[in-house]
C-alpha cells in the first residue's frame, strides 16, 4: 500500500490521541460508571488537578504499546515479524516487577503471567494460550491495550495491521482478546484512508471469525446504536448483556471492548465526544480511553483532537516509557510517532525523510512542544522560521532585562520517580556530549538578546546547579547556530536542557528556536555519592536485586539468581572505551557490558567462576567472541576495559590486551552496563571516554 502523504502527521495525531485518552482516564480508572455519574459527572477532560493527581506519569497503556513494537527495529524490519521475536522483545525491555506491566502475579494480572512463562523458557504464542494460562487469563484486556502502534506502522493496510496484531497479541493472550486487538488494529490502519465508521468497522471485522463473540457484541452494538439516540441507553445495554459481573478476572475485553465500539458510533466527528462517552461508561477507563483516541486522532487528524478542547497544551507531547532502555524513558509524542512512521516506511519498503537532519527536538509538527516549556517567557509551535523545516518554536518574552531566570527548556531526566507504574531511566544527555540548537531572533525585536545553551545537574547534594556554555548575541533578524560542548562534574546526573535569554533592553520580543540536539559519546566518571537514594543512584538502571553506594569501593552491586544488570546511557552511543575496577566478593561471574540495548542485548567482558574470561555478544542467545583461561581471586580487585569502534571490540584486564574481536553482524551502539551472576561485586568509579 502507499504511504499517505502526511503519514508522519497523522501518525503523531494517533499517538497524541491514545497518550491523551490514557490521561483523561487514567485517574478513573477502575471506576463504574455509577461512581463516576455520583463522583465527577460526565468527563469532559483531564480530572487530575481536580482529583489531586499529577497529569504527565507512566502507564502500561502507552509504554506497552511503544515498547513491544520496537520488535520491529530490533529484527531488522522484516516483512513478517513472529511472536517469538515480540516475546524475546519483552525480556530484553522489561525490568521485573518494575516497569510497563502490572505486575500482579502469576494467574491474576495475564501480562504477568506470559513473562513468568517467557522467563521459564516457554516460548510464544504457548506462553499467553488458552490452553497453557486458561480463558479467564487469556481472554483479558492487555491485548488490546498494547495494539495500536502495529496500526499506526501498516497505513491502509488493515489486514497487514492485524496480521500484526494477531502475532504480537499472542505472546500473552488468546481467543477474544485477540480478536479484540486485531480489529482496533485493522481500524487504526483503514483510518489513514478511510473516515466512514460503519465502513471502519465493516474492515475490522472482516478480519476475524464471523461468529466469534467479538464479532456478535459489534452487531448488537450496532443495532443498539441505530435504534437509540441517547448514548447512556446503549451502555446500560451493554452492563447487562456483556458487563463486568458475566466475566471472570480484573478487566476481561469483552465488556471494554462494548465500550469502544459504543464510543467511536455515538463520538461520530468530535474527538472530545467519543473520549466523554468512553470515560464517563467507566470499567478499564484508561485503557478504552487510549484505544478510542487514537483511532479518532488518526481519523480526525491533529485539528479534530483540539476541535472542541485544548487537550494538547497540558500535555506539551510528554511521555514516560520506563524499560531497560533507560535513555528513551524521558520521550515525547513526536519522536514516538517518529519512531512508529520510519518502521511503517521501512515495512512498505520506502524511504523515511527525518525532520531537520533528525535533529532530537525538531518542533516541526503542527503544534508540537515536544516538552518545552518556558520560565517567564511563553512558548508556542509556530509555522514558519526553521532552515529546513516548516515549524519552530517561538519562545516570547517580556520585559526580559527586568526578568530573573529567563530561560526556555525541557526535562532530561524524571523529576518524578511516583506513579503507578515505577520509573527506572537513565539521563538523556551526558557530559561531553556536544550539544547544538538552531536559533533566530525575530527582525521586529528591539534589543540584541544574549543566549546560551544550558543545563541544570544533580550536584553532590542532590541540589539543581547549573552549567551554560558561552553567551553569543543575537540580532534582531538573525538567524545563529550554538554550540557547546557539556561538562557538569564528575557523576552529576543532567536533569534539564535549554537556552537562557537575557537582553539589555525591556521591549517585549520574539526568538525562535529551530532544533536543539546533541551527538557523541560522553565523557564522564560515574562516582557514587554517599547516600543510599540520591539521584546519582537512580540514574542507573537497576536490573539486579540491588546496587548501593559502597564508599570502597563506590558500589556494590549483587544478584540472587540469574544476572542482574545495571546500565545507564543512550541507545545511540556508538564508539566508545569504558572501564571500571571490580572487587568479587561472591559471584558466578562478573563484567562490564557495552552497547546495552537492554536485558539480551550487549557486549560483555565476563570473568567467570570456571576460571575463564569471556567477550560474548548476547543477542537472541549467548555467543562467545573470544574466551581463555582466566585464574581470578576473590576479594582482588580487578581492571576491566572494553572499548567498541565500529566492528572491532577490544577488551583488557589490568592494563594487558586479551582480545581484539570484529563482529560486523552484532550491535552498532548502546549504553554500558555493569554485571554479576549469583553474587555480590564491589566495583570503582565507572569511566567513559569517546
Amino acid at each position: 500500500m502507499p504511504i499517505p502523504s502526511d503519514y508522519l502527521e497523522r501518525v503523531y495525531a494517533g499517538v497524541l490521541g491514545k497518550v491523551i485518552g490514557v490521561y483523561v482516564g487514567s485517574p478513573i480508572e477502575g471506576w463504574d460508571y455509577a461512581r463516576i455519574m455520583r463522583e465527577v459527572g460526565e468527563v469532559n477532560g483531564y480530572l487530575q488537578e481536580r482529583l489531586g493527581r499529577s497529569l504527565i506519569l507512566p502507564d502500561d497503556d502507552i509504554s506497552g504499546t511503544f515498547t513491544f513494537v520496537r520488535a520491529l527495529q530490533d529484527y531488522g524490519y522484516p516483512a513478517e515479524i513472529t511472536s517469538q521475536q515480540v516475546a524475546q522483545t519483552w525480556l530484553n525491555y522489561l525490568v521485573e516487577n518494575k516497569s510497563v506491566l502490572w505486575w500482579g502475579g502469576m494467574g491474576r494480572s495475564t501480562e504477568h503471567t506470559a513473562y513468568l512463562r517467557l522467563r521459564a523458557g516457554i516460548q510464544a504464542p504457548e506462553s499467553g494460550s488458552i490452553a497453557l494460562n486458561g480463558p479467564v487469563v487469556a481472554e483479558q484486556i492487555g491485548a488490546q491495550i498494547f495494539i495500536d502502534a502495529w496500526g499506526l506502522a501498516a497505513p491502509g493496510d488493515p489486514a497487514r495491521a492485524a496480521q500484526l496484531a494477531y502475532l504480537a497479541a499472542r505472546v500473552s493472550h488468546d481467543g477474544e482478546a485477540v480478536y479484540g486487538a486485531q480489529v482496533i488494529a485493522a481500524m487504526v490502519a483503514a483510518a489513514f484512508n478511510e473516515r466512514d465508521m460503519g465502513r471502519l468497522l465493516d474492515i475490522g471485522l472482516a478480519q476475524i471469525p464471523e461468529d466469534c463473540l467479538i464479532a456478535r457484541l459489534i452487531a448488537d452494538i450496532r443495532a443498539w446504536h441505530a435504534a437509540n439516540p441517547d448514548w447512556h441507553a446503549t451502555r446500560a445495554l451493554i452492563e447487562s448483556h456483556y458487563g463486568y459481573d458475566r466475566y471472570g478476572g480484573g478487566c476481561h475485553i469483552i465488556p471494554n471492548h462494548a465500550l469502544v465500539i459504543m464510543a467511536l458510533l455515538y463520538g461520530a466527528e468530535s474527538f472530545q465526544r467519543a473520549l466523554m462517552i468512553v470515560n464517563t461508561s467507566g470499567w478499564d477507563t484508561d485503557c478504552n480511553s487510549a484505544n478510542v483516541g487514537c483511532l479518532m486522532g488518526v481519523r480526525l487528524g491533529l485539528e479534530g483532537i483540539n476541535a472542541e478542547v485544548d487537550f494538547r497544551t497540558p500535555v506539551a507531547d510528554r511521555i514516560y516509557i520506563p524499560t531497560a532502555d533507560g535513555g528513551r524513558v524521558v520521550t515525547d509524542a513526536v519522536r514516538e510517532a517518529v519512531e512508529v512512521a520510519a518502521a511503517g516506511c521501512a515495512l512498505a519498503g520506502v524511504p523515511f525523510s527525518a525532520s531537520k537532519g533528525g535533529a532530537r527536538f525538531h518542533f516541526d509538527l503542527p503544534g508540537a512542544l515536544q516538552g518545552f516549556a518556558g520560565t517567564n517567557c511563553q512558548v508556542e509551535n509556530v509555522a514558519g522560521h526553521s532552515g529546513t523545516g516548516a515549524h519552530a518554536l517561538a519562545i516570547r518574552y517580556d520585559r526580559l532585562a527586568s526578568q530573573s531566570g529567563v530561560s526556555v527548556g525541557r526535562e532530561a531526566y524524571p523529576a518524578t520517580r511516583g506513579g503507578g507504574y515505577h520509573i527506572e531511566a537513565s539521563p538523556t544527555l551526558y557530559s561531553g556530549q556536544l550539544l547544538w540548537a538552531a536559533v533566530s531572533s525575530d527582525a521586529a525585536n528591539c534589543a540584541d538578546l544574549s543566549l546560551a545553551l544550558a543545563v541544570q545537574y544533580y550536584d553532590a547534594s542532590e541540589q539543581l546547579a547549573t552549567a551554560r556554555g558561552e553567551a553569543v548575541c543575537v540580532k534582531p533578524g538573525e538567524v545563529r547556530e550554538l554550540s557547546w560542548r557539556v561538562r557538569v562534574p564528575d557523576g552529576c546526573p543532567i536533569a534539564w536542557v535549554g537556552l537562557e535569554l537575557a537582553a539589555s533592553g525591556d521591549e517585549a520580543g520574539t526568538l525562535y528556536l529551530d532544533w536543539l540536539t546533541w551527538e557523541g559519546a560522553p565523557e564522564v566518571r560515574f562516582t557514587a555519592p554517599k547516600a543510599q537514594n540520591a539521584r546519582w543512584m537512580q540514574a542507573w538502571v537497576l536490573a539486579a536485586d540491588d546496587f548501593i553506594p559502597g564508599g570502597e569501593p563506590e558500589y556494590w552491586l549483587w544478584q540472587n539468581t540469574g544476572t542482574g544488570m545495571v546500565i545507564q546511557g543512550l541507545r545511540e552511543w556508538r564508539d566508545y572505551t569504558i572501564s571500571a575496577c571490580f572487587r568479587p566478593h561472591l559471584a558466578r561471574s562478573f563484567g562490564l557490558a557495552a552497547r546495552v540495548q537492554g536485558l539480551k542485548r550487549y557486549y560483555a567482558l565476563q570473568l567467570a567462576a570456571d576460571g575463564n574470561i569471556s567477550l560474548i555478544r548476547e543477542l537472541d542467545g549467548t555467543r562467545v567472541l573470544y574466551t581463555t583461561a582466566f585464574n581470578w581471586e576473590l576479594y582482588r580487585d580487578y581492571a576491566l576495559t572494553l572499548q567498541v569502534a565500529g566492528s572491532c571490540i577490544s577488551a583488557w584486564v589490568d592494563g594487558e590486551l586479551i582480545c581484539e574481536v570484529d563482529d560486523p553482524q552484532g550491535l552498532a551502539e548502546g549504553a554500558i552496563g555493569l554485571m554479576v551472576e549469583e553474587g555480590r561485586v564491589g566495583c570503582g568509579e565507572v569511566c567513559i571516554r569517546p
